[in-house]
């Protein structure tokens, strides 16, 4: 790594090895960073309403209690401040990301702290609290990390960091998800807890020991006139420079990549709210369902992670991309093969394979394609508002799919989110080579945003159509 003087230090540019799996530091930092980054989120989610549950809470509050997870959909709200603001004794000593790593590392431990000791028959509000303070610091140390991963390596490195971190994440999930249940059955919900808050000890002990890769924000505010700026304006140009960046880099272009973004997801999103009830309306037991989604599920989706990273690295981000994009959405044509037949295992086994492989690879080809559409210095800033954006629309839409399935049944309404991936793929095929080329125009010094090309009937770029013809 080069060193700067600012006692950063900048990845190096070069070709993918297998070895470097290995010898990387940052792949080991970046699993370490993965675990931490999924640990919480169960924590204030699915295992957090079972705790509640098991304490008697009405159902109602149970359902009111998910919104303290909100924060994770809002993070791109203050992901600005962690691109702008230093941390005052830690930044000068660890860096701006890892400074940000560590504050919200070591806050989550503490906020589970609070929760370990909070008892849901007696101090509902105060555990309520923690929750939401859980959420909030999780969610601020995800822009960090994410921050981080995208600054410390180029593009050739980024799909393989992203399957590593999705790697360490699912451990995380498993800890707290499966770890956690089995401690609180043998040692109660405190000590579980108290377990998981020392757990987030592995992401700060990979925080400490990760490279120092701050780069420079490129801003229009001139130095003389950074100590007389008020505190609005600093906070208007941390909002709106990385947004007024994005835009100048790609021109028009940009709005089809949003849309892009937060369509390539949006079949996955919906159809996952449907797929457990159709489980256990088709008559599969809740053992098997744990063995085969949470168990072989989660292991072939490590695996389609890493297969996505692989051909990242082999092929390019763009083959990549539109690959997830298709396999992504015609995986949901199992979903509707599976609600026509009987309940067999092998079935199952297949419909949860099949769905798992291809999500996960999607998951890390868009990781990477946002990870590419991000300038050094905003990253934190932009990746937040692009990850915030690919879960949104999803989840509200979500919301809607009972009705769909009451009206249509299951089959047609897994063909109908496949279909949706027709539209995902035109649009691949229309923005997905916008990173490319802009910082190919980066590079020669044209300095023009890139505009959206025009789509044909077919989904092509209307000049790759006429060229064909």
């Amino acid at each position: 790594m080069a060193a700067t003087s600012s006692g950063a230090t900048q990845p190096q540019g070069r070709k993918f090895r297998m070895r470097d799996l290995f010898e990387d530091p940052r792949v080991i930092q970046m699993l370490a960073l993965g675990f931490s980054s999924g640990l919480p989120l169960l924590l204030v989610l699915g295992t957090f309403t079972l705790r509640l549950a098991q304490s008697s809470i009405d159902i109602k509050a149970i359902g009111l209690f998910s919104y303290v997870a909100m924060p994770y959909s809002l993070k791109f709200l203050w992901a600005p401040t962690i691109d702008r603001i230093d941390l005052p004794v830690l930044a000068n000593w660890l860096g701006r990301r890892r400074a940000w790593m560590v504050a919200t590392q070591i806050a989550t431990a503490l906020a589970l702290v609070l929760m370990a000791f909070s008892d849901p028959e007696h101090s509902l509000a105060l555990l309520g609290l923690g929750a939401f303070l859980v959420a909030f610091c999780a969610a601020t140390q995800d822009v960090v990390i994410d921050g981080w991963r995208i600054e410390a390596a180029g593009t050739d490195m980024q799909g393989i960091l992203a399957a590593t971190s999705n790697l360490g994440y699912r451990f995380g999930l498993i800890l707290a998800g499966a770890g956690a249940l089995y401690i609180a059955a043998y040692g109660g919900w405190t000590l579980a807890y108290l377990i998981m808050a020392a757990s987030m000890g592995i992401g700060l002990i990979a925080a400490l020991f990760a490279g120092r890769y701050d780069q420079k924000r490129e801003t229009s505010e001139k130095p003389q006139d950074a100590g007389r700026a008020s505190p609005m304006d600093r906070m208007r140009r941390a909002v709106f420079e990385p947004l007024t960046e994005l835009h100048g880099r790609m021109g028009n272009a940009l709005f089809a990549v949003l849309l892009l973004v937060a369509l390539y997801r949006m079949p996955d999103f919906i159809s996952g709210v449907m797929a457990n009830p159709l489980y256990i309306k088709l008559g599969y037991d809740l053992p098997q369902i744990a063995t085969i989604v949470k168990l072989v599920g989660i292991w072939v989706g490590i695996a389609g992670g890493f297969a996505g990273g692989w051909a990242i690295s082999r092929f390019g981000m763009f083959p990549a991309l539109v690959t997830g994009a298709f396999i992504a959405a015609a995986s949901h044509l199992s979903m509707a093969w599976l609600s026509t037949g009987e309940p067999e295992l092998w079935r199952l086994a297949i419909t949860v394979s099949i769905e798992s492989l291809c999500g996960s690879f999607a998951g890390i080809a868009l990781i990477t394609y946002m990870s590419s559409l991000t300038t050094p210095g905003y990253a934190a800033t932009q990746y937040a508002l692009f990850s915030s954006l690919y879960a949104l629309p999803g989840k509200l839409v979500a919301g809607l799919s009972g009705f769909v399935v009451a009206a249509y049944g299951y089959p047609a309404f897994f063909t109908m989110t496949a279909a949706v991936g027709i539209p995902v793929v035109a649009l691949c095929f229309a923005v997905g080579r916008v990173p490319e080329r802009a910082k190919a125009s980066a590079a020669t010094g044209a300095g023009n945003p890139v505009e959206a090309p025009e789509i044909s009937s077919t989904g092509i770029p209307a000049a790759t159509a006429r060229a064909q013809t």
